[in-house]
């Protein structure tokens, strides 16, 4: 009965599934020809729909990536991660580093010809400190003790204390005040229709299928040379693919199945160009700690024991990823590798367990008659998260444990899931930033808020003392100490289970010129990137 189901749903999956694929593909293809017959655009593969399109008002990789376009900071992170200008020609730090200066650029408009004005950091400021503005972001001004302008060009802030990730922290998308000042966030129609400073000006945004932005020809530093892109979402990346090579997609990030055995043909090498890098990301499984199954250490520890992560980079990665023990990156400056490390081993998990009362019997893991249970939920889309789901359900069902996988919608698993904590465990990834302090919006008690990005309630007073030391201080090795005994407590503490750091795998169609790879990637200068027929 089972391989008669299989074969059934084999038949109905390659007799209506890969027909309507490969005709949906067909016909993106052909208006993907129509759209560049004549016209200078980049279609980019996103596998999951903005939230909203308001700057620091989302913590979701699809909407920085949007938004990034549209709007600048102060200052940002250049190719080898240094801070450099943006809005802000130029800056001066005194008062023993508790006070930044920052001189803006001139002439600059936004993308409605409104003039940009310090006012508008001003603003910025005040909404990302108001109690009411829906951002993760907070935590960072909320140390500021007095901001003002100093003429229309001249923005200054003070702050309580030396703050090392002061500077850094300017890189929020800077907002416009005569659009938002007295809106309601939540309501406004910049949400879905925004204004910025940045390279690309919204046009267009159908949800759950594709958003538009045009280059803007008043851009300060130059109009971007590729005129319009089109951000085209597509949950299952074996579709995007498919659109991939038959032209309704011109860069996407491939998965490791696709990047060693799906894209090798001499045709492809013809009009593609595949790129590789260690991505600036890990992935967890991560706990609710308000859920009783995992507010003991030893639990999550053992967890940690029971997962094989070697077989999920294996299984899942194709060997296309590396080992993660922190929300660090390896090999770099703050990234600790002498933590604990759980290196898989089942009967260490059941001897922890074991110490809290699990007992494993015939095949199943009880306590008090209770069975020992939990689901994991992941978002779609992103096929080697669901393959280490499964790989964790399998290690975890060897001692017993039962493990429900469910696959969820990106808006909705964030919103009305993760926000809401109504979850028990989820495997997810974080973007790793280059300034370290960032991992306190994962792990102080401080940032247990609502949106925030401590979803699981971890709350350690050590490690909240900790990142507070750390972030007072400008001496680096002093900074590096801090961190590396936050690594250390974490490991400890195992609020997640960390899985891997996976390979970036970029492509690109080959007719895409001026793409320079770098520490930051390939997608950092995209607004330098031209079509060989339009240089």
């Amino acid at each position: 009965m089972k391989n008669k189901r299989l074969i059934t749903g084999l038949f109905i999956f390659f007799i209506f599934v890969i027909p309507f694929i490969v005709s949906g593909c067909a016909r993106v293809a052909t208006e993907h020809k129509a759209l560049k017959s004549g016209k200078n655009i980049l279609i980019i593969g996103l596998s999951a729909d903005a939230t909203n399109l308001i700057g620091n008002m989302a913590a979701d990789a699809p909407t920085a990536e949007v938004t990034s376009q549209i709007y600048d900071g102060l200052v940002r992170y250049n190719r080898n991660f240094k801070i450099v200008s943006d809005l802000a020609k130029s800056w001066k730090i005194t008062t023993g580093g508790r006070t930044i200066t920052f001189y803006l650029h001139r002439h600059v408009l936004w993308q409605d010809g409104h003039p940009f004005t310090a006012r508008d950091a001003l603003f910025t400021y005040h909404l990302m400190i108001n109690p009411n503005t829906p951002t993760a972001y907070s935590g960072d001004y909320l140390k500021v003790k007095k901001a003002e302008t100093i003429g229309k060009y001249i923005f200054q802030v003070t702050y309580k204390k030396p703050y090392a990730p002061a500077l850094a922290s300017w890189g929020l998308s800077i907002l416009p005040r005569f659009l938002l000042r007295g809106k309601d966030l939540l309501t406004t129609k910049l949400r879905s229709h925004p204004i910025g400073t940045g390279p690309y000006e919204f046009y267009k945004w159908i949800h759950g299928y594709e958003i538009i932005l045009k280059a803007n020809p008043h851009y300060f530093r130059g109009a971007p040379r590729i005129k319009e892109i089109i951000y085209r979402i597509v949950p299952d990346l074996s579709s995007m693919f498919l659109m991939l090579k038959s032209g309704g997609i011109d860069y996407m990030g491939l998965t490791p199945i696709q990047y060693t055995y799906e894209s090798s043909g001499k045709k492809f090498r013809m009009e593609f160009k595949k790129y590789l890098h260690l991505s600036l990301s890990f992935t967890f499984l991560g706990y609710n700690l308000l859920d009783p199954l995992f507010k003991s250490v030893k639990v999550r520890q053992a967890l940690s024991y029971a997962i094989n992560k070697k077989e999920i980079i294996k299984g899942s990665l194709f060997g296309l990823g590396r080992h993660c023990y922190g929300p660090y990156m390896p090999g770099t400056y703050y990234y600790d590798g002498n933590v604990k490390k759980y290196r898989y081993n089942p009967e260490k998990a059941l001897a922890l367990l074991g110490e809290k009362g699990w007992w494993l019997k015939n095949g199943r893991l009880t306590k008090d008659g209770s069975r020992f249970k939990f689901s994991i939920l992941t978002p779609q889309g992103n096929p080697e998260r669901l393959s280490a789901a499964e790989i964790i359900q399998q290690n975890l069902k060897k001692i017993g444990i039962k493990v429900n996988i469910r696959v969820m919608e990106w808006t909705s698993l964030i919103s009305e899931f993760i926000m809401k904590k109504r979850f028990q465990t989820v495997l997810l990834g974080f973007t790793i930033t280059p300034d370290p302090a960032d991992a306190s919006s994962m792990f102080s008690g401080n940032e247990i808020v609502p949106k925030g990005l401590n979803f699981t309630s971890f709350d350690d007073p050590v490690i909240n003392r900790l990142f507070k030391k750390a972030r007072s201080t400008f001496n680096l090795k002093l900074q590096r100490k801090y961190y590396f005994k936050i690594q250390k407590l974490l490991a400890l503490a195992s609020p997640y289970t960390y899985l891997y750091v996976p390979q970036a795998m970029p492509v690109v169609k080959s007719t895409i010129k001026g793409i320079k790879p770098a520490p930051a990637g390939i997608g950092y200068n995209i607004r330098r990137w031209y079509f060989k027929s339009f240089d």
